[in-house]
Order: C-alpha cells, then sequence, then structure tokens
C-alpha cells in the first residue's frame, strides 16, 4: 500500500475540494490536455486499489506548511479519464504539516514509515 498526496485547485484558484469530496473522486487534468507534467502521468500510474490519498492546500507564497483536508481510500482508478476514485473517509480536516516539496498536483508515493506520512495520515 502506498500513500499519496494531491491538490484541489485548478490554476491555483479554482478550488474543487467540495466537488471531489461529493462526487467520490480525484482528477486533475481532463483527457486529451497537453503539457500534463511527465512526472505528474508517472505518478498517476502507479496510484493503486487500496492505497491511501490526501488531498492537500498550500497557504501561501512562502509558506513552510501544507493543509491536509481530507484523507480517504482508493476504490478505482480510471486512466483513460485521468480520474482516481476515492472513498473519502475523513473529510473535514484542517490539519498543518509540512510542505515535503508537496507543491503540486499529486505526490508520492509514500510509505507509511516515514514520519511525516504518519503525520498526515494518521486518524
Amino acid at each position: 500500500m502506498s500513500y499519496w498526496v494531491v491538490g484541489a485547485m485548478f490554476g491555483g484558484s479554482e478550488d474543487q475540494y467540495e466537488m471531489f469530496l461529493r462526487r467520490g473522486y480525484w482528477y486533475c487534468w481532463t483527457p486529451g490536455q497537453p503539457n500534463i507534467p511527465p512526472e505528474a502521468h508517472a505518478r498517476f500510474q502507479q496510484v493503486r486499489i487500496g492505497d491511501r490519498i490526501a488531498i492537500k492546500k498550500l497557504l501561501g507564497r512562502g509558506s513552510t506548511e501544507i493543509e491536509i483536508r481530507a484523507l480517504g481510500i482508493v476504490t478505482d482508478i480510471d486512466i483513460g479519464e485521468w480520474r482516481i476514485y476515492v472513498n473519502w473517509l475523513v473529510p473535514g480536516l484542517s490539519r498543518r504539516v509540512p510542505l515535503h516539496g508537496c507543491a503540486g498536483s499529486i505526490h508520492g508515493p509514500f510509505e507509511y514509515n516515514d514520519e511525516w506520512t504518519r503525520q498526515v495520515f494518521s486518524l
């Protein structure tokens, strides 16, 4: 099992958090969209059913922390639609953790034996 941290802001200003929770998924790109960063593409394809996922929010320019907003379990992955379906078990969080390089759309895989991962995903 791996752990992933994802964003919910499109273009840095369109917050998709509530929609992701309501519809039970996460996505960041529409099919056929140009300029998907290669590292994000590679990470997306590593996500597996049963993995853990957290929605994060950046706290402003120069911040050394992010806010963890929701925790869930991956239930399905649709590579063609760039969608990860999630059972959002713990919505409504406001947990601050160190940035840990997680400024982009999708980060991981992280392992639970790492202290930072435990801070993010502890219940």
